[in-house]
């Protein structure tokens, strides 16, 4: 594969604060890499570097000449005077900088340079790209194309600044947390337009089913070093749990050597001459591997809460409206002990409002909320709260708690429970001040949970938490004997800890689902293939299906002829390509996962690991087109 960006050797540090030292990795051409690791890393500091954005203390960076980089930060800069679709088209390049001066120029009225710059769209047949742009910011649910910059939420502003790097469709495009801010619709039409490009991807991100549908390779930095392991997800899991089982395999050997040589080692000094030097050397190197910590965060305790008594909540016939429009609409619910469920919607119909209506924090305006007497909430706010930044990390727990009791009656130091979610001693002995934006989060979701709620409410909890941290926290919830409302476009997190969904559908109106997320969506493909189909080909609800590509349509979704029945079966032809893709696709398969542990198993040459990757790459494609031709067939003959 070609090499489109280089880093080689680079460093970086803010103050006494070091990020990270001496790491290399390439991106190549076609590759869609995700970049892994936990919060305080250096992931951004180290996208920041890769885009120009910022430079490395020491070591190289490299690139294809006249590269062309678009970057999509956590925290976007935009230019509040600019109207959204002015800022898509403000991003540089003649095309985009030309529609840009065309939609300012509808902006102010001016017919003059409207006149002329209609000429020049004409002659770059621009049209076409300026009609893509706002398909793409409808997908994304920017409708208001003249709405100024400065008007927008933030999540909107993130939206318009992700529709802007789409559309520009540079040779990398590098994502630092695409789907934060995101609906689940907004979110799975953003996997399946990246999943489908040719654009080379770099990303970070913390959703997991994003990762294994869209990437296919995955760089993970732990502790300065960074590993390489071309697959998606899934098999990155599989991988690394090896790699860690191998370390940890050496440290045990490393301990067993290590017993003998103390016994040397403290042995008479006259044992121990000049001669020896080399073996004591050695020892203290044998002591270090001895002593490496693969602590992942991944100990198991049990979650304390207090009790829960039969009375837990109920909802009667709650309402909310703001400025006559409908937010909350009649709805009720008793909740049982130790249920837990997730809440789903798009952004605006009132999920958040909802929260603060149970919690108290907002009345509503008919109806009645009874809370049980030994209810006890905790509540995760998608703002958080404000630190004192000068204070210690382990000195802001220790206000609220020097200790927490667990289920089984056991007790752990404010120091122990900061260590279960990845705080490390000398972690926190650190300033809050220094802390990633991430690390913050985490810090504060401690906060939460160490006081031990019965009834805990998640408000957009996954945003900014790296995967380990969602690791640790589905785990905790798994063993925790409490309530749990959690409002989430994590849909990993949703299918691991929910028991059924509150769907929040607008306009007032809630529905209760008896399953997952992943549940959910399968019902409504099969009771939307349900559906009677329109003599042109749509269906009667009107609803808006998920796009993938622009100029691609989904298999089979062509319209229909009027009067003409729809094709139910194959022809002969038509299933003996079906019968010989099946073969074809299984042979890919078994080759992409010999190339795979060929390229995972660290023995391959610079030479012979630049041909398997390219092989791999090629693999992926042939089985991209195999598998759609194969669902396209499928489809037809179902």
């Amino acid at each position: 594969m070609t090499p489109l960006l280089q880093a080689e050797n680079i460093s970086k540090s803010y103050g006494s604060l070091t990020i990270f030292t001496g790491i290399s990795l390439v991106i190549s051409q076609g590759e869609k890499v995700a970049l892994v690791a936990r919060n305080g890393e250096g992931k951004t500091t180290l996208l920041n570097i890769l885009s120009g954005k910022d430079t490395a203390d020491s070591g190289d960076v490299t690139s294809r000449r006249n590269l062309n980089i678009g970057y999509l930060e956590q925290e976007p800069e935009l230019d509040d005077r600019l109207t959204v679709i002015g800022q898509v088209f403000a991003s540089g390049g003649e095309l985009t900088g030309l529609i840009g001066e065309y939609e300012q120029a509808l902006a102010t009225g001016n017919r003059q340079q409207i006149d002329i710059l209609t000429s020049r769209m004409d002659a770059l047949q621009a049209w076409d790209r300026e009609t893509r742009a706002k398909q793409i910011l409808t997908e994304l649910d920017i409708t208001a194309f003249d709405k100024p910059v400065g008007q927008l939420s933030g999540g909107q502003r993130k939206r318009v600044a992700l529709a802007r790097v789409l559309i520009e469709e540079p040779d990398l495009l590098i994502l630092d947390e695409p789907t934060n801010h995101l609906d689940l619709d907004m979110t799975e039409w953003v996997e399946n337009y990246l999943s489908r490009t040719n654009m080379t991807l770099l990303m970070v991100t913390h959703d997991r089913y994003f990762l294994d549908r869209v990437c296919n390779r995955i760089i993970e930095l732990d502790n300065n070093t960074i590993f390489s392991y071309a697959g998606n997800y899934s098999y990155y899991i599989e991988k690394r749990t090896e790699r860690l089982e191998n370390v940890q395999a050496a440290t045990d050997r490393a301990k067993n050597l290590l017993r003998r040589e103390l016994e040397w080692m403290r042995s008479t000094p006259k044992a121990r001459t000049g001669k020896s030097k080399s073996r004591i050397d050695a020892f203290y190197d044998l002591k270090d591997k001895a002593t490496a910590s693969q602590d992942q965060g991944e100990v198991k305790i049990r979650a304390g809460s207090r009790r829960l008594g039969n009375k837990v909540l109920e909802l009667r016939h709650i309402s909310k409206s703001f400025d006559e429009e409908r937010v909350i609409g009649d709805f009720s619910y008793t909740f049982g002990r130790f249920e837990k469920v997730g809440i789903i919607g798009k952004n605006g119909t009132g999920k958040s409002t909802f929260l603060n209506m149970v919690t108290g924090a907002l009345r509503p305006d008919t109806g009645s909320i009874e809370k049980g007497q030994t209810v006890r909430f905790g509540y995760f706010r998608q703002e958080g709260i404000s630190f004192d930044e000068k204070q210690k990390v382990i000195d802001a727990v220790r206000e609220i708690a020097e200790v927490v009791k667990m289920s089984d009656g056991s007790v752990l130091s404010s120091s122990q429970f900061l260590n279960h979610f990845l705080f490390p001693p000398n972690r926190q002995h650190d300033y809050i001040e220094k802390l990633s934006g991430g690390e913050k989060r985490r810090l504060y979701l401690v906060t939460v949970l160490m006081r031990n709620p019965n009834f805990l409410i998640l408000d957009e909890p996954t945003n900014d938490l790296d995967i380990e941290t969602l690791n640790v926290l589905e785990d905790y919830l798994a063993t925790a004997g409490i309530c749990l409302l959690v409002v989430s476009h994590d849909r990993f997190f949703l299918d691991k800890i929910s028991d059924h969904i509150f769907v929040f559908e607008g306009g007032g109106v809630i529905r209760d689902f008896p399953g997952n997320y992943t549940q959910f969506r399968e019902y409504l493909r099969v009771k939307d293939k349900e559906k009677p189909v329109t003599r042109n080909g749509g269906r009667q609800t009107g609803q808006k299906a998920v796009s993938g590509s622009p100029g691609r349509e989904k298999p089979g979704s062509g319209k229909l002829e009027a009067g003409s029945p729809a094709k139910q079966k194959l022809s002969f032809k038509e299933k003996r390509e079906l019968e010989k893709l099946e073969k074809e696709i299984e042979e890919l398969e078994k080759e992409k996962a010999y190339i795979e542990e060929a390229l995972s198993g660290g023995k391959l040459s610079p030479g012979e690991l630049q041909e398997y990757s390219q092989k791999h790459a090629e693999l992926n494609a042939a089985l991209d087109v195999k598998s759609d031709r194969w669902l396209e067939l499928s489809e037809i003959g179902s």
